[in-house]
């Protein structure tokens, strides 16, 4: 064989692998920019589920006479901000997810401050519909937590994919841009007193 046809056969071979090589790893940021994104819904649906039981926890701490209006107020006006924040699951930047951590994090505050509030009631606290919604709200906060460190374990993992070699060469050309974490909310060191009896 002439030594031109073995350098123009080796740079076939080259762009091949090349080719090949860029399709498994394209498929694969595919695949996991998909797993971020159902790990995303999957943060929205528990969140979504918090917000579903608050109206009735609202409708129940209504019942009780001379309850504070303010808290009541401050958990209603909570509940409609953190539901007005929608994040495009498609891009999932960090200023979004922030944005989203912060309206979340308002409505855990007035919630909190609700259930230390309702801690001075001891009729509404034997009432048995507001001991129902007191276990599904705390069973609803284990599961944002667990949700919100998915979210972040396959986002760890997506990240770190994208950015090694050769993947950082196609997820620029591709558009694979890095995913937002959550991340713990200055002062989240210090977490609200709330009492459930």
């Amino acid at each position: 064989m002439k030594r031109g046809t073995i350098i123009l056969l080796v740079v076939a071979g080259l762009f091949l692998l090349l080719i090949f090589n860029g399709c498994g790893s394209y498929n694969n940021m595919v695949s996991q920019r998909e797993a971020t994104e159902s790990a995303w819904a999957q943060v929205e649906n528990v969140y979504q589920r918090r917000l579903d039981l608050i109206p009735n926890l609202v409708n129940t701490v209504k019942g009780v006479a001379n309850f504070e209006q303010k808290t009541l107020t401050d958990v209603i006006q909570a509940r409609a901000n953190a539901s007005s924040i929608k994040v495009d699951a498609s891009k999932l930047s960090p200023e979004q997810i922030q944005k989203f951590q912060a309206s979340q994090g308002e409505l855990s505050q007035a919630l909190g401050r609700l259930m230390v509030v309702a801690e001075q009631y001891p009729q509404l606290k034997a009432t048995q519909n507001f001991l129902e919604l007191q276990s599904q709200l705390e069973g609803t906060e284990n599961r944002i937590t667990t949700e919100r460190q998915k979210f972040n374990d396959v986002v760890k993992q997506y990240n770190t994919y994208i950015r090694r070699f050769p993947q950082v060469l196609y997820s620029g050309i591709f558009g694979f841009d890095k995913r937002g974490y959550f991340e713990a909310t200055a002062g989240a060191e210090k977490a609200p007193e709330v009492k459930f009896e």
